[in-house]
């Protein structure tokens, strides 16, 4: 299964770095990943294969959301289905 994963916030130092070291935490593969810099905003957008994960999204989702309170940032995780078929116009 795929998912979306967002990020976004204030930039810092170490977002990057602290996303990714905790979706390898869970043996989650990294597909594609975009981010930018909007003045001093970051935004995030990866999408990420749960093929190997070794814990379910919702385990997944509350740890993201947990690191993401920490640094003050909002990050997400979504199955990429629920995803397109709420971006679909």
């Amino acid at each position: 299964m795929k998912a979306i994963v967002t990020v976004l916030g204030k930039d810092q130092v170490g977002i990057i770095a602290s996303v990714c070291a905790l979706l390898s935490e869970h043996n989650i593969n990294i597909e594609d990943i975009s981010q930018t810099v909007l003045q001093e905003y970051f935004t995030m957008v990866m999408l990420v294969d749960l093929s190997d994960c070794t814990s379910s999204i919702g385990e997944v989702g509350e740890a993201l959301e947990l690191a993401g309170k920490q640094k003050g940032l909002s990050i997400r995780i979504q199955r990429e289905d629920i995803f397109n078929a709420m971006h679909r116009i």
